[in-house]
């Protein structure tokens, strides 16, 4: 009005008599997304954890923490208002949920590996023993020292793969007074005087068992190689069953198994001298075989 005036509040503040007082625009409105601070005069809009505050200053959108501040050690997936951290293969979340750990598998199962496993920085790899080698990741297989030409064996002696290794045994195993007749057949011809009380002939023969293999079990079958009327044939272990590890069990008149009974743990080495004798009554005749059995227990059971 002409000869008076008035009084006015700043923006943000409202005139209660005499005085401007603030005006709490929090609690008139909601101006903010989330969280409204009021000061004098203003205010202004906060955000919660995870989220921050869009260019109009009132809206909050999602803070993708993994593209801006990597708090992951391995992986990191964004979440609205959050994030959460994972690990790669062989690893696992340590209690901070941020850091990774290496899990030890080698721990956490004895059958991973046929024979040894040895853990490394996010996996684990089988390893084999000396005379074994890796099938595909866990398993080991013997390596044949004989056919791939690794061994030392000389040139007058037999090379033997087993479980394992190898051996050099003679490739003329026939001691005087036997003549060589084939590679593993020797004779004592009844024309020499010092043959008399011998066996006729004695057949080398090597094999290869596994350590603590499973009993009973059938190892090694022994068969007449010539059949003649009117004789009977009787088979048993002369020599090399001390501790009665094998039995041998007939299977016919003219064949014996040899079976295991007792778990044999290697590495070691067995002979096993399996007699056969062979007596015709009408011709009064006797005569009796050894069949020398050469059996190498390998040192584990694989």
């Amino acid at each position: 009005m002409r000869g008076s005036f008035s009084c006015l509040c700043p923006r943000g503040y409202q005139k209660r008599g005499e005085q401007c007082i603030d005006i709490d625009e929090c609690s008139v409105s909601s101006f903010c997304h989330h969280r409204c601070v009021n000061t004098l005069g203003s205010y202004y809009c906060q955000c919660n954890p995870g989220f921050q505050l869009a260019s109009n200053n009132y809206t909050c959108v999602d803070l993708d923490e993994c593209s801006t501040s990597s708090p992951c050690a391995q992986e990191c997936y964004n979440m609205i208002g959050s994030y959460i951290c994972q690990c790669s293969p062989g690893y696992e979340l340590s209690r901070d949920r941020v850091n990774c750990e290496d899990i030890d598998e080698c721990r956490t199962s004895s059958y991973l590996c046929q024979y040894q496993c040895v853990n490394e920085p996010g996996r684990f790899s089988c390893v084999c023993p000396e005379g074994y080698q890796l099938v595909g990741t866990r398993s080991c297989q013997d390596i044949n020292e004989c056919e791939s030409n690794t061994h030392d064996c000389a040139e007058d002696a037999m090379c033997w793969n087993y479980y394992g290794g190898f051996r050099c045994y003679p490739a003329n195993p026939c001691l005087d007074p036997y003549v060589r007749m084939s590679d593993n057949r020797c004779v004592c011809h009844v024309t020499n005087p010092l043959c008399r009380d011998q066996p006729y002939s004695i057949v080398y023969k090597y094999m290869s068992i596994r350590s603590n293999r499973a009993v009973p079990s059938d190892v090694f079958q022994v068969q007449a190689t010539l059949i003649y009327s009117n004789t009977i044939n009787t088979f048993r272990i002369k020599s090399g069953n001390e501790n009665g590890d094998f039995y041998l069990r007939h299977t016919s008149g003219v064949s014996a198994m040899l079976v295991l009974i007792k778990p044999l743990t290697g590495p070691r080495e067995y002979i096993v001298d399996l007699e056969m004798v062979t007596v015709n009554s009408l011709m009064n005749y006797r005569s009796s075989s050894i069949l020398r059995l050469t059996i190498i227990v390998g040192p584990y059971p694989f």
